[in-house]
């Protein structure tokens, strides 16, 4: 009976999380727009915005612990107008983090940069892709074909009519061959390139990683 007491014991730890079910996601951690890494690697999934980066750096909060302070001796100011700013999959947190609950897959990233009321929010960033282009809808992509089909992969969309399309990425030859532009469109987004990064992207899905 106890070999078949210890299976028991052992499912019943893994349906209540006691086996890891989280899986893990990817924790970045960079400052002035992605321009300096501090921080990348997995961490475990499943825990909020905060407690996510606690398992990996030193942070302090304030308000209660809803709000970041400092990551790794970093910290915000209000009359210096820097402070830290998070994005999950891409997409700015509009919310406390502590709020946020990462998932399997997830890619948070927390950085640290100076603001002004007008460059405050920045509600897209570009480099987390292929997110949050493969989180939501489908991605229409238009340009030059062989760049276009390569994209349309990356992100599980097709090539062809807008056609209710949430997302579109353009590729652009009218643009500056090295143009990187994401905003909000419509329910999802839009991801203007220019020719030459679009290929480095069609070639390597990383080409954008910290961008702004």
């Amino acid at each position: 009976m106890r070999p078949f007491a210890v299976v028991l014991l052992a499912l019943a730890l893994a349906g209540c999380g006691g086996g890891g079910r989280h899986g893990t996601a990817t924790l970045w951690v960079t400052r002035d727009r992605g321009a300096h890494v501090l921080f990348s690697g997995s961490v475990p999934a499943g825990l909020d915005g905060i407690q996510t980066v606690e398992r990996r750096l030193k942070v302090t909060t304030r308000y209660g612990g809803r709000y970041v302070q400092s990551i790794a001796g970093i910290a915000g100011s209000l009359s210096g107008q820097r402070d830290w700013f998070f994005y999950v999959n891409g997409v700015e947190g509009g919310r406390s983090a502590a709020e946020v609950t990462i998932r399997p897959g997830d890619v948070l990233w927390w950085d640290y940069r100076s603001w002004t009321p007008a460059t405050m929010d920045v509600p897209v960033v570009a480099g987390a892709f292929p997110h949050p282009f493969v989180d939501r809808g489908d991605t229409r992509v238009f340009g030059k074909a062989m760049i276009a089909r390569a994209l349309a992969r990356q992100v599980h969309g097709s090539v062809g009519g807008l056609g209710g399309a949430e997302n579109v990425i353009v590729v652009g030859t009218h643009l500056a061959p090295d143009t990187v532009r994401i905003e909000p469109f419509h329910h999802g987004y839009r991801l203007d390139l220019g020719i030459r990064i679009a290929r480095r992207l069609a070639r390597d899905p990383s080409a954008l990683r910290y961008r702004f």
